[in-house]
């Protein structure tokens, strides 16, 4: 097949790429090639998607099938009017965050209501409109498309630094800070994972809204699962909401957060997606030793960042956690 990459050159969108030229497909990257280096074996046509003739170096190839990963509804409706075209396989990578209702367990994406999508006119998203952006760049591609809602991404190359906190810091051993409560959920999928299943989709014509997503681990499993893959004797001490938010400890992503915590109540279905429709067709996750390992050896490599808490942050809740527990 050929197949044409919107991106292609940081993240999910080299992934694919790789997977897809592993599998013997031709494979263009069109992206402004800033981000980093495409993968190898494909190729890079320059192109600008914030102007309106951006498109125009893509004028005359033919292409199978179109991945685009943007969360900007003004590109997305540029590009399907210039390259959408009856018989060609469209992927639009989504996100999780179109969801309305974050509070209610074990919904799935085929009932589950959405945000209003953000206007028409705007052209770009922030941060805080992300999730409606992406519902306009949804509704931008049609319902004859395969549009993965993905959860959180995780393992090499990872921008974010989010995941990437956990193998970081239960490699050091010794106690470990942990929000919440061991039961508490998490789910997320390895970047490789994702691409492979996105390859998978345009070889087999799928089309529809899936969530793309691992399992629902409880967080208890996943951090000690972690420090078994890397060898690392930890003692976890969990640290409830209130407390946590008390000392600035901040959720999710960034800088003094503890990555991938969201708390609770107000978050109980947004880590607990009902992914079997897309494990019915075809997505796999490997085992969560596997993303470990490989994402600890990618930051060992020096390559990539990791964001949270630090280790002086961590020491001081810690300390003002058990002053607390003895006062």
């Amino acid at each position: 097949m050929r197949i044409l990459i919107l991106g292609g050159s940081q993240f999910l969108g080299r992934a694919i790429a790789a997977h897809a030229c592993a599998n013997g497909h031709d494979v263009t990257c069109a992206a402004r090639g800033l981000a980093g280096p495409i993968a190898a074996g494909s190729r890079l046509i320059r192109i600008d998607r914030d102007v309106a003739d951006g498109l125009a170096p893509l004028a005359g190839e033919t292409f199978d099938a179109v991945v685009d990963v943007s969360r900007h509804p003004g590109q997305v409706r540029r590009a399907v009017a210039a390259l959408k075209r009856p018989g060609m396989h469209w992927t639009f990578v989504s996100t999780i965050s179109v969801y309305a209702d974050n509070r209610i367990p074990g919904q799935r994406a085929d009932t589950a209501p959405l945000r209003e999508p953000m206007i028409e006119d705007v052209e770009h998203s922030a941060d805080a409109i992300y999730g409606a952006a992406k519902v306009a760049c949804e509704q931008a591609v049609g319902t004859d498309a395969f549009i993965c809602r993905a959860g959180l991404i995780a393992g090499p190359e990872d921008p974010t630094g989010r995941f990437a906190y956990w193998p970081a810091r239960l490699a050091r051993g010794g106690e470990v800070l942990a929000p919440g409560a061991p039961d508490d959920a998490v789910q997320f999928i390895d970047v490789r994972d994702l691409a492979q299943w996105i390859v998978h989709a345009a070889e087999v014509g799928l089309t529809g809204i899936y969530d793309g997503i691992g399992p629902v681990r409880t967080r208890g499993e996943f951090l000690t699962e972690c420090a078994s893959a890397l060898n690392s004797a930890c003692t976890f001490t969990w640290v409830d909401r209130a407390f946590l938010e008390a000392h600035d400890v901040r959720r999710w992503a960034g800088p003094r957060s503890l990555p991938m915590w969201l708390p609770l109540p107000d978050f109980a279905g947004f880590l607990t997606r009902d992914t079997s429709p897309a494990r019915e067709a075809g997505l796999t996750s490997r085992p969560v030793a596997a993303t470990v390992r490989d994402t600890f050896d990618w930051l060992r490599a020096g390559n990539g960042p990791v964001i949270g808490l630090t280790r002086d942050d961590e020491k001081d809740v810690l300390a003002a956690w058990h002053a607390g527990m003895t006062s």
